[in-house]
């Protein structure tokens, strides 16, 4: 979470004028951050075990949030937010951090990890289709290919050759996790085209009070407010819930701000391809989930779509 807007909301502020002269110290405070958010995906179906999503969601932005809003006051950088900054903070707030989080969660109830990761990751390939239609951008050969083959692979996991489509919430899951994806689609599209007042830092904690608290009354509206005696909070959903709130949202957050701007933003794309991998290793390893050969191939197929994307979208950055 937050490449978006740290990534591609730097190079708009300045920083992608640094591009290109990441250090190793760079390189290592990124490779950090996609291994934690990687590693969130498990440890979010972990919890989720213990605590409802959408109170899971809003506990994760809150928590998050709360630290941003330390960090940035630390820094002398806590403002509110300019009127100018107000859309594409209504829109990452609302888009990326609520919907995509507060779907995706919901999902993950019905669908295992392996595949929720992989399909919310699916974002460059919905992007491409959104610029298409939205803004009317016809898309390259290369783009073409790329959501061809994207697309042929998420068809492939989605199939009932590779899911039980008579499971219980099987297919709402899937469709939550795609339209999660596209909903964060929509929001990379309106931070490439966003003119950044504020920088995409100080905003951030802004970003996360909004998703938080239409998420915390959701949450309350639809599994009502947990009752202390019903909520076991031990040693373990403690420190997963750190790990997700604090550490895998906020810090990679300031990761990607600070150490994004070092490299470009069709960089940071690829930089980030890691994410879902780790997730899907992740689950395997930490969960005992079972990778079928269609999952792998469909895995392949989703992974070239959206490395083809990312490839079209830096040659049309250097042109």
């Amino acid at each position: 979470m937050g490449t978006a807007t740290a990534a591609a909301g730097l190079a708009r502020t300045g920083g992608g004028a640094q591009a290109g002269v990441a250090g190793a110290s760079s390189l290592a405070w990124l490779s950090a951050m996609v291994l934690l958010w990687g590693l969130s995906w498990p440890a979010t179906k972990l919890a989720l075990g213990t605590v409802p999503p959408l109170w899971l969601a809003a506990l994760r932005f809150g928590s998050a949030g709360l630290c941003l809003f330390v960090f940035v006051a630390l820094r002398g950088q806590l403002r509110w937010p300019p009127r100018g900054d107000w859309p594409i903070v209504l829109s990452v707030g609302g888009l990326q951090m609520m919907t995509f989080t507060g779907l995706g969660m919901v999902a993950m109830q019905y669908t295992d990890t392996s595949r929720a990761v992989l399909l919310a990751y699916t974002t460059p390939i919905w992007g491409v289709l959104g610029a298409w239609l939205l803004l009317r951008q016809v898309p390259s050969r290369l783009q073409l290919l790329a959501l061809v083959v994207g697309m042929s692979g998420i068809a492939l996991i989605c199939s009932p050759l590779e899911m039980d489509w008579q499971a219980p919430g099987v297919l709402m899951g899937s469709a939550f996790l795609i339209i999660g994806a596209m909903a964060w689609s929509l929001v990379i599209l309106h931070v490439r085209r966003h003119r950044w007042v504020a920088a995409p830092l100080a905003l951030a904690p802004w970003q996360m009070l909004l998703a938080t608290v239409p998420l915390a009354v959701l949450a309350a509206l639809i599994d009502g407010v947990p009752q202390p005696q019903s909520v076991t909070m031990d040693t373990n959903l403690l420190a997963l819930l750190f790990f997700i709130g604090p550490v895998a949202t906020s810090a990679c957050f300031v990761i990607s701000s600070e150490h994004g701007r070092r490299i470009s933003t069709f960089a940071m794309s690829n930089f980030t391809l890691g994410v879902p991998m780790i997730g899907v290793l992740g689950s395997t390893l930490w969960l005992g989930s079972r990778l079928s050969n269609l999952f792998m191939i469909g895995l392949a197929l989703i992974m070239a779509g959206v490395m083809l994307a990312a490839l079209a979208s830096g040659r049309a950055q250097r042109r």
